[in-house]
C-alpha cells in the first residue's frame, strides 16, 4: 500500500516537472512566445534545473537541448526513486525505462495539447492562449489536414492524431514486456 502511495506521488510529481520542461523543449523549438504568465511560470518552474545544465550542454540547432536533458534526468530519478521499494528492475534497464517514460510524457502532452486545441475551438477560439495551442499543434496537425480536408467543416485531423499518438503509446507500452524479457 505505502508502495503504491508513494509511486503514485513520484509519477504526479516526475510527470508535472517533466510535463513543463518538455513543454520549454517544445515552445523554445518552435520558436513560440508564450503569454507573459505562462511563459514567467514555466521558466520560474523550471530554471533551476535547466540553467546549470545549459552550462554544460549549451542550445544548438535551434534546440534547447538543456530543457530536454532536464526532463530526461527527471524521468530517470522517479524510475530510480520508484525501484528503491522493488528493487526488480535489472540495474541496465534504469536509462530505457526512463527513456520510454520520456516518450510516454511526450505522447501525452501532445495529446493533451490537441484535446486543449479541440476544446478551445469550441468553447472559445478567440481565447488569449488559443493562438498558443494552436501553433503547438501545428507541426503535428499540419501534414494531416493535407492529407484529411475538413468534412462539412469539421477538422478530423486532431481525431486522426489523437488516434496515431494512442497507437504509438501502445506501441510503446508493449515493448515494455520484451525489455524485461531480454535483460532479464
Amino acid at each position: 500500500m505505502f508502495y503504491e502511495m508513494f509511486s503514485f506521488i513520484v509519477e504526479i510529481v516526475a510527470g508535472i516537472l517533466g510535463g513543463f520542461l518538455l513543454l520549454r523543449f517544445w515552445m523554445q523549438a518552435l520558436r513560440l512566445r508564450p503569454p507573459n504568465s505562462l511563459g514567467l511560470a514555466i521558466f520560474q518552474i523550471t530554471d533551476w534545473l535547466v540553467k546549470p545544465i545549459r552550462r554544460l550542454v549549451p542550445g544548438f540547432g535551434g534546440f534547447d537541448w538543456a530543457s530536454l536533458i532536464g526532463a530526461f534526468l527527471v524521468a530517470f530519478l522517479s524510475i530510480l526513486l520508484e525501484s528503491l521499494f522493488t528493487m526488480q528492475h535489472h540495474p541496465g534497464i534504469f536509462l530505457l525505462l526512463a527513456l520510454l517514460r520520456l516518450c510516454q510524457w511526450v505522447i501525452y502532452g501532445l495529446m493533451a495539447l490537441l484535446v486543449l486545441e479541440a476544446i478551445l475551438s469550441f468553447v472559445n477560439p478567440y481565447a488569449p492562449i488559443a493562438p498558443l495551442i494552436r501553433a503547438l499543434n501545428q507541426p503535428i496537425l499540419s501534414p494531416l489536414r493535407r492529407i484529411i480536408p475538413p468534412i462539412g467543416g469539421i477538422d478530423f485531423s486532431v481525431l486522426v492524431a489523437l488516434i496515431i499518438l494512442q497507437l504509438l503509446g501502445r506501441v510503446l507500452m508493449s515493448a515494455l514486456p520484451n525489455l524485461y524479457f531480454y535483460l532479464a
